[in-house]
């Protein structure tokens, strides 16, 4: 079995219900993610947090010093598990995780986190053409409706074709129940 890492992504109070930008099942989301880390603690596997906020002020959300920008309580890092701030939708994009995966010698990760469509797509597709088998846990990942050309797309269907993308062509998706039975 190789080693495996677990990434969770942006699970920040911005996408709380009393933050800037609400997801829908943001709450359910948070729980099932902080159940997966139960479990890599438990079991000595690596977890890598990631924390979005915007370079510059300029940007409603995510701002740098708010309490917006703050990882969930739920989902908080505890002893040395690294905090790798990103300013960019793609985790691995002028970050050091790729080198705090090496450093652990992680060789797959599990990814959890927000928004399913926008971040956690961003880093599971970097993730797979870096050559790491890649595993999302959807019931731990969440995002909101969308509109586009005049289309309101439920948040519902936009998670689940971002998991039918991953499932088609990128890596295992798996409820966390399923991965927490495996």
């Amino acid at each position: 079995m190789s080693k495996r890492g677990l990434i969770v992504v942006d699970l920040q109070n911005e996408y709380l219900p009393t933050g800037k930008l609400p997801l829908s099942g943001i709450e359910a989301a948070a729980a099932n993610a902080a159940r997966a880390m139960a479990d890599a603690r438990e079991k000595g596997i690596p977890i890598f947090h990631i924390r979005h906020e915007f370079a510059s002020g300029e940007a409603p959300v995510f701002v740098s010093g708010t309490e917006g920008v703050e990882i969930q309580p739920a989902v908080a890092p505890l002893g040395d598990e690294p905090v790798i701030v990103k300013n960019y939708i793609n985790s691995f994009r002028d970050t050091d995780l790729k080198p705090q995966l090496d450093a652990h010698n992680v060789e797959e990760v599990v990814v959890v986190g927000a928004m399913s469509h926008m971040c956690v797509d961003a880093i599971v597709r970097a993730a797979v053409d870096m050559g790491y088998p890649t595993t999302v846990l959807h019931d731990a990942c969440a995002t909101l409706d969308l509109e586009f050309n005049g289309v309101k797309v439920p948040a519902a269907q936009v998670h689940a074709a971002m998991m039918a993308a991953f499932e088609f062509g990128y890596g295992t998706v798996k409820s966390t129940d399923e991965y927490l039975a495996a």
